[in-house]
C-alpha cells in the first residue's frame, strides 16, 4: 500500500522532449486525447501534429517546446488519474517548465490557462535570446562550490557574466551565460577536474541574467493569470521551498527566467523536511528520476512516460 503522504509528482522540462512523445496516450485514453486536442484548440494551430508528427528542429524550437513538453506531461497525468483515482500526492515538483506543471497537477493553475502561459514563456524566453544571445553547458564531476567558483572567475577575466543554472545533482551542474563566458568557464572547468564539459545545443541562456530583458513582460502574463492556492505542496525551483500564497507563486515563476534551479536542494529538503519516500516522474524522458538517484539511492522512483510503463505500475498496485 503507498502511502500518498509520502510521495511526489515530478514534471520534466525542456530538453525531454521527442517527436512522437505521447502518442500512445493519444490512441489509448480519451481523456489524453481530449488534452491534445484542446491544447489545438487553445492555440489555434495543431500543436499535436507538430508533436507526433513534425521535424525535430521545429519542435526543439522554445517557442513550441514548451507547450509541446506541458501539454504531454498533462495529458499522462490524466491517464494515470484515470487508471488511479487515489494518485494525489501531498508533494510536486517541476524541473524549470515543469514546474507550471506541477501547478497544474496542484490545481493552482488550469489546463487552459496553463496552455497559454506556457506558450508565451516560450515566445519570451526566444525573444531573450535573440535580444541578449548566450549559451549553456553541463559540467560533470565538480560540485557546486568549485563550478560557482569557475563562474566568479570567468565573469570577472572575460567581463560578461555566466553562472549555475542548474544544480541538477551531485556532480551534475549547468552553467549559462554570453558565450565567451562560457567557453572560458568551460575550459576552466576542464583545466580543474571536471570529468567532462558538454555544451547544450540551444542559444537561450536560460536561468541566467540575459533572461531579465523579459522579466517584466512575464511578470504581466503572470498578473493577467489566475492563480489558486495549490491542493499539494509545490516546491519552487528558485527558493527550493514550497510556494504557498499565491503572489510567492507569481514571483517565484517570474524570478525562476533569471534564477538558477535548486534541483538537489529541493529532492533533499522533500526528503529531509516531509519525508518523502516515493518520486513519480510523469512525462517524455526520465531524466529526473536518474537526477534523484544520484540525490539519494534509499528513495523508490517511478517512471511513467510510456502507456506500458503506466499499466505496470498500476498493475504493481493491484488494480
Amino acid at each position: 500500500m503507498i502511502d500518498w503522504l509520502r510521495s511526489t509528482f515530478l514534471f520534466p522540462g525542456q530538453n525531454s522532449q521527442y517527436v512522437g512523445m505521447g502518442a500512445d496516450f493519444y490512441a489509448e485514453y480519451p481523456v489524453s486525447r481530449q488534452v491534445f486536442d484542446q491544447a489545438d484548440d487553445i492555440l489555434g494551430f495543431k500543436l499535436t501534429k507538430l508533436i507526433f508528427e513534425g521535424d525535430k528542429a521545429t519542435l526543439n524550437a522554445t517557442i513550441n517546446t514548451q507547450p509541446a513538453v506541458y501539454v504531454c506531461s498533462v495529458a499522462m497525468l490524466r491517464a494515470l488519474q484515470q487508471e488511479a483515482p487515489l494518485a494525489k500526492p501531498f508533494l510536486a515538483a517541476g524541473h524549470s517548465l515543469g514546474e507550471l506543471t506541477a501547478l497544474t497537477a496542484g490545481s493552482a493553475l488550469s489546463f487552459e490557462d496553463g496552455v497559454r502561459l506556457v506558450r508565451e514563456r516560450g515566445r519570451l524566453m526566444t525573444k531573450a535570446g535573440e535580444l541578449r544571445p548566450g549559451a549553456m553547458a553541463a559540467l560533470l564531476g565538480m560540485d557546486l562550490d568549485a563550478v560557482e567558483a569557475v563562474c566568479l572567475e570567468a565573469t570577472e577575466h572575460i567581463g560578461e557574466v555566466v553562472v549555475v543554472a542548474n544544480d541538477n545533482c551531485p556532480g551534475q551542474v549547468v552553467i549559462s551565460g554570453f558565450e565567451r563566458a562560457v567557453d572560458y568557464a568551460v575550459g576552466l572547468a576542464q583545466s580543474r577536474g571536471a570529468k567532462k564539459a558538454i555544451r547544450l545545443a540551444v542559444s537561450v541562456a536560460a536561468h541566467s541574467p540575459l533572461m531579465s530583458s523579459v522579466t517584466g513582460q512575464f511578470s504581466n502574463a503572470l498578473g493577467n493569470t489566475p492563480f489558486k492556492n495549490p491542493e499539494n505542496c509545490v516546491y519552487s525551483n528558485a527558493s527550493g521551498v514550497p510556494m504557498i500564497a499565491l503572489e510567492d507563486i507569481r514571483f517565484q515563476l517570474n524570478r525562476q527566467l533569471t534564477h538558477s534551479v535548486r534541483w538537489r536542494e529541493s529532492i533533499e529538503v522533500m526528503i529531509r523536511d516531509s519525508g518523502a519516500t516515493l518520486f513519480i516522474e510523469i512525462g517524455p524522458g526520465d531524466v529526473l528520476s536518474g537526477l534523484v538517484k544520484r540525490i539519494n539511492r534509499d528513495v523508490s522512483r517511478v517512471t511513467i512516460n510510456s502507456v506500458p510503463s503506466l499499466r505496470a505500475w498500476v498493475q504493481s498496485l493491484g488494480g
